[in-house]
């Protein structure tokens, strides 16, 4: 650790107040700003974990317009900044809108030394703290099934499913709506395969015209066609030793679907205009949003192909039948953008949270994805509404009944479920949202399967 004093930014026009708070902070480095611009400077230069600002500066020194409008800056430039704004005791309203727009906490004049240090050494902490949470997430997202998120017992038994199939050389089909991870899971089975180190290739079957898809899947030899200038291997061939991710599956044409067949069979191809047979040892990975079953009966796709693929066959849940997940997901989403497009959000607002969980979300993750991102971008405060997001409010809905203790358990979970997602995890916060201790709310977790 490193021996050098914590640095701290102090925004004040006052000469006299700026000597008197770095002699009662000589444990800190303290940084010293008189205005907006000094400020904002000093935050590029420094990037201090602590800032403390003055509401009255210049040109507003008798007003708060100035000194909030240089806290939304700082929030914009450095959004993990701990900002403690000083106010005199009869200003508690303009205290109230800096904690609104994103300060961590508000300080009265005259100062009281003790108390402010102990604001101070609580913002450094909560920023420690934060900082060491992001370190976390980023290793936990740099391990296998990342992107991956989820507290439903039906996705967590995926999870389970991918990683006892990943060491295996099983072919492996994949099926669920458009935009519920099936790409995600495809490469955690690469990732937590044997193959890791190789390559992972993916081709969407729906995305490239009928005529250019076999040249792409099995490549070519030079002169095998008007615009063959050279040889050139194909997606199978390129994934030698690796994993093979076959995307919309249920569109491959059907001349094509007798010729990965055989590649499936023999485990040899031949590319367009070639002889000679070329081995490959590939693992495929085979994905579709549509019912492969009715396409058989419709004579569009063949049964034996189907069976080669589906060796182990995972279907996926939508979104909307994934309990917990959806306000799990939406933190998820609003913590990544509010980084990515410098916004200081803290969080939605109890009828966004109820929206989102009310929404049947028919794109799914992708769909929730561009909704969050586009809230962030166009809220005006730190909070998302339920405007914000674009999304109607929801209508109460009736639930069928069924055996009484089987409520009572379901709406428990239901329950927890929700608590859960909408505290972000935090265990003391569901606790007190849902009334009971912190031990009573792991032992219901222990029981649904939760923990």
């Amino acid at each position: 650790m490193s021996d050098k004093p914590a640095k701290i930014l102090l925004v004040e026009d006052d000469i006299g107040l700026q000597k008197q708070i770095r002699w009662s902070l000589d444990d800190y480095e303290v940084l010293i700003a008189a205005d907006r611009e000094a400020a904002l400077t000093q935050i590029r230069r420094f990037e201090p974990a602590v800032v403390l600002l003055d509401l009255g500066l210049p040109p507003d020194p008798d007003g708060a317009t100035e000194g909030l409008a240089t806290l939304q800056q700082i929030l914009q430039l450095s959004p993990t900044t701990k900002i403690i704004v000083v106010t005199g005791n009869q200003d508690r309203a303009n205290a109230v809108q800096a904690i609104s727009l994103g300060a961590f906490d508000f300080h009265n004049k005259p100062f009281d030394d003790q108390i402010l240090k102990i604001v101070i050494a609580r913002a450094f902490r909560v920023f420690t703290l934060e900082q060491e949470n992001r370190q976390l997430s980023a290793r936990a997202r740099a391990e296998p099934l990342q992107g991956l998120l989820t507290g439903d017992t039906a996705m967590l038994k995926i999870c389970r499913t991918i990683e006892k199939v990943a060491p295996s050389d099983a072919s492996v089909l994949l099926l669920g709506e458009s935009g519920t991870g099936k790409e995600v899971l495809a490469r955690g089975l690469h990732e937590l395969s044997p193959r890791v180190k190789e390559r992972f290739v993916a081709i969407n079957c729906a995305a490239i015209p009928d005529n250019l898809l076999e040249s792409e899947l099995f490549g070519y030899e030079k002169g095998a066609f008007t615009g063959a200038a050279k040889q050139t291997i194909g997606k199978i061939e390129y994934a030698h030793h690796g994993t093979l991710f076959l995307d919309e599956i249920g569109d491959l044409p059907m001349p094509l679907q007798a010729k990965l067949l055989r590649f499936l069979q023999e485990r040899v191809i031949e590319r367009l205009g070639g002889r000679g047979e070329i081995s490959v040892d590939v693992r495929v990975v085979a994905a579709t949003h549509q019912h492969l079953e009715n396409l058989i009966k419709e004579g569009r796709f063949r049964e034996d192909l189907f069976y080669r693929l589906s060796e182990i066959s995972v279907r996926i849940p939508p979104l909307r039948e994934r309990q917990g997940d959806l306000p799990l997901l939406a933190h998820a989403f609003l913590e990544r953008f509010s980084q990515s497009q410098g916004r200081a959000m803290r969080g939605f607002s109890p009828e966004a949270l109820q929206a989102i969980e009310a929404h049947a979300w028919p794109g799914n993750v992708r769909e929730m994805e561009n909704t969050i991102k586009r809230a962030v971008i166009m809220s005006d405060g730190p909070h998302i509404s339920q405007e914000d997001l674009g999304l109607a409010a929801p209508q109460d809905q009736e639930n069928e009944p069924i055996n009484l203790r089987q409520v009572r358990e379901e709406a428990e979970r239901r329950a927890v479920l929700k608590a859960m997602g909408r505290c972000n995890g935090n265990i003391a916060h569901a606790a007190e949202m849902l009334g009971v201790s912190r031990p009573t709310l792991y032992d219901l977790m222990n029981r649904f399967g939760l923990k």
